[in-house]
């Protein structure tokens, strides 16, 4: 293919995931009570236990953009499968059988990982530090929280973890395309972790719990992908060059 013929093949996938973003829109826009229902729960249960507080919104026009917040950030969460493929189907051409079959594995297990982050931050984490943040400080002072400013907070925490859980599988890749090893990621760990915590400090509110609370997960996410490269990717070129010298 030429290079026109390669940008005309690029404005057909990036038609396609617009028209995925849009259906998924219309679907979430429907379900948009129920998936904001579900996302107040560990808020609510949390004020539940603890009195410390009550939801509130400020204005008229404040409940209708919460549901438009909800609509897209859900919108594309929900379709990540689909578009992510289109995106596979643009890249996929240009990769060798084998390549080809390297890659689709890591695919699924970001998916996987995608979700896995997500039922954290849902089941673990938001929980923990709803009831955290609600029993530190004085005590017999209510909180008016915002509706808007949480669903929003929410769903992009979710988004973000879903995106973070994916160092396991990228340092999978790095390992397998022979940049990084398990001696190198050692090596390097106390400037990563360095890094992840700057990377927590620019990610997460200002204060010094909310930083904690990004990288301490980001920590042990680098420390399980440090362990899958010492035992699947280790292994896996070992045995690759052990036949190579057969």
């Amino acid at each position: 293919m030429s290079f026109w013929e390669h940008v005309e093949e690029l404005r057909k996938v990036v038609m396609r995931i617009v028209y995925i973003l849009v259906i998924a829109f219309a679907c979430t826009t429907y379900f948009v009570d129920d998936i904001t229902e579900w996302l107040l729960q560990p808020i609510r249960m949390s004020l539940k236990d603890t009195h410390a507080g009550t939801l509130v919104y400020h204005s008229i026009f404040e409940k209708a953009w919460v549901q438009v917040d909800v609509s897209i950030w859900w919108s594309i969460m929900f379709s990540s499968p689909f578009w992510f493929y289109q995106i596979w189907t643009f890249i996929g051409p240009g990769l060798h059988p084998h390549e080809a079959r390297a890659v689709k594995p890591f695919m699924i297990l970001g998916w996987l990982l995608f979700i896995a982050g997500m039922a954290f931050g849902y089941y673990v984490a938001f929980p923990a530090v709803f009831s955290f943040l609600s029993s530190v400080g004085v005590t017999d002072i209510q909180a008016n929280i915002n509706l808007r400013d949480y669903i929003s907070t929410t769903s992009q925490i979710l988004l973000f973890l879903g995106i973070i859980f994916q160092v396991p599988n990228i340092l999978l890749i790095l390992g397998f395309m022979g940049i990084v090893t398990k001696q190198s990621l050692k090596a390097l760990r106390k400037y990563i972790y360095v890094g992840l915590a700057v990377f927590a400090a620019i990610a997460s509110p200002p204060d010094v719990i909310s930083m904690i609370a990004v990288w301490i997960p980001c920590c042990a996410l680098f420390e399980i992908g440090v362990l899958l490269v010492s035992l699947v990717v280790h292994p896996y070129l070992h045995r690759v060059h052990m036949k190579d010298h057969k």
